[in-house]
């Protein structure tokens, strides 16, 4: 990516292995950067670039922004533009969010600062001749102390998850838990590119047609966008008497010289977590369509069974189900296994206090912040970055001139989103482990239940009386730290 970027800039003959490079501050270029990159100069100017981004242009919109936020919550009666957006989320109240932050954070906060001395000290060990890591060499030395932690590379995995594998075994696991069948129908409907696949979704029980989604896989980069989505084609309507249609777009590796399509873990997972998105669209039982599946259900616990899918991709059983070589059909050898999820509670307590500051920094400016006082919000960020950061701030750092989520997506005093429903989803699939995911009838037992009632209510419910219903008491953050290797 670097080379081709410095080809169209007119440097003849770069490579990828001899460079020139040309090196940006969008993702997939800065990430990979940040993580390789040997030089630490160059790291330092990449970092204070990304965090400086827009600092002069957009340092008055977003005060302008807040003031405005400030203004309209007032007019519609609301004391802050939090209130104003909780109004239509699962968390009832400020302080709510408050609450599950402090005690994320009181577990999280130390672990991170564990992680960050295990951190400087393995990079002392190789030569790093500071007595701190700065913030451009974080990702450097994580990525050196993960290589040889688990001593394998993501790209090791793609021979033994081929695409058809995957869906197998996913088919098999949501007939398993929640009772449907899924089959392929090519003939039933045209669609748009030949790579994509048609599907239909039957009550295993009935034999009842209840659903049918497309499935789009593989990346296009002339006509399709990055990222993964489900979309709604069709939503379940009793009046119309439609069934509920879905699109699953993923952009995964296509084929290559006859082999099939090989996916790295992480499109695994991104394929589960889509699919969980669709279920909810598709097993809906409520009948009118702006209320039915994913439509109309709260921004904070949309998320909950797309994130529930992904926790089967560790699960033994599941996972062997579909990792098998595509030439030998051997299975993923054990220790590779292993490593695969002891690497998912790698850095925990720094990823988690990461994900909190983000959160608490959005509920602060849009609800403790006064956009018309002396404070700026710049000022706001380092004075919670004291609680919420192992390593604080650069003084010039401007990095909410470039929060995009929140003040130019759908995340204002929202953010927090991301890890209340991951609350959920571990309390979820808690369930499964409570009664043993090896014990298949009380699996089935719990998988219906979660099919009446988080993937069958929809909007049409509250997210907090479809979790009681589910669970049979209020969500507990208990297994979201388990998971996340935080308490034992």
């Amino acid at each position: 990516l670097a080379a081709s970027r410095a080809l169209e800039s007119g440097e003849e003959g770069a490579t990828a292995e001899s460079g020139p490079w040309k090196l940006g501050l969008d993702m997939p270029s800065y990430l990979p950067a940040m993580k390789f990159l040997t030089s630490r100069a160059v790291r330092e100017q990449l970092y204070r670039a990304m965090v400086t981004r827009a600092g002069e242009e957009n340092a008055p919109l977003i005060t302008r922004i807040l003031q405005l936020r400030a203004e309209q919550a007032r007019i519609l009666g609301f004391e802050t533009h939090a209130e104003v957006s909780l109004e239509r989320k699962m968390a009832d109240s400020v302080e709510a969010v408050d609450e599950l932050t402090e005690m994320l954070l009181a577990k999280a906060m130390p672990a991170a600062q564990r992680e960050l001395a295990q951190l400087t000290a393995f990079a002392a060990d190789r030569g790093f001749g500071e007595p701190e890591l700065a913030l451009w060499d974080v990702p450097y030395w994580s990525e050196r102390q993960s290589e040889a932690l688990f001593e394998f590379e993501e790209e090791e995995l793609r021979p033994y998850f081929a695409l058809p594998n995957v869906l197998e075994g996913l088919f098999v696991l949501a007939n398993r838990i929640f009772g449907v069948e899924i089959v392929e129908a090519p003939a039933e409907q045209p669609t748009w590119h030949p790579d994509v696949q048609f599907f239909k979704v039957v009550d295993a029980s009935s034999k009842e047609h209840i659903a049918s989604f497309y499935l789009d896989p593989f990346a296009r980069p002339a006509d399709k966008r990055g990222g993964a989505w489900m979309g709604v084609c069709v939503g379940k309507s009793s009046v119309m008497d439609r069934i509920p249609v879905a699109y699953l777009t993923c952009n995964g590796s296509p084929p290559v010289d006859g082999k099939p399509s090989l996916m790295t873990f992480s499109e695994v997972t991104t394929l589960f977590h889509e699919t969980g998105h669709g279920l909810q669209h598709m097993l809906t039982k409520v009948p009118h369509k702006p209320a039915a599946g994913i439509e109309g259900v709260e921004w904070d616990a949309v998320e909950l069974p797309s994130q529930f899918m992904e926790n089967f991709c560790y699960d033994e059983a599941t996972l062997y189900g579909m990792a098998k070589h595509y030439e030998t059909g051997e299975p993923l050898p054990k220790p590779l296994y292993r490593k695969l999820c002891e690497q998912k509670t790698y850095q925990a307590g720094m990823g988690m206090v990461r994900q909190l500051y983000f959160g608490a920094l959005d509920i602060a400016l849009h609800h403790r912040y006064d956009p018309n006082g002396a404070q700026t919000p710049f000022e706001l960020q380092h004075q919670l970055a004291q609680r919420f950061s192992v390593i604080q701030p650069l003084a010039d750092d401007r990095f909410l001139c470039g929060f995009g989520h929140i003040f130019a997506g759908g995340y204002a005093a929202g953010y927090y989103s991301y890890k209340w429903a991951e609350v959920l989803s571990a309390d979820a699939y808690a369930a499964f482990e409570e009664v043993g995911l090896e014990n298949e009838e009380a699996v089935q037992k719990v998988g219906r239940r979660f099919r009446d009632t988080v993937l069958a209510l929809g909007g049409g419910t509250h997210p907090s009386e479809v979790f009681q219903a589910f669970r049979g008491r209020d969500p507990s953050p208990q297994a979201l730290l388990r998971h996340s290797g935080l308490i034992e």
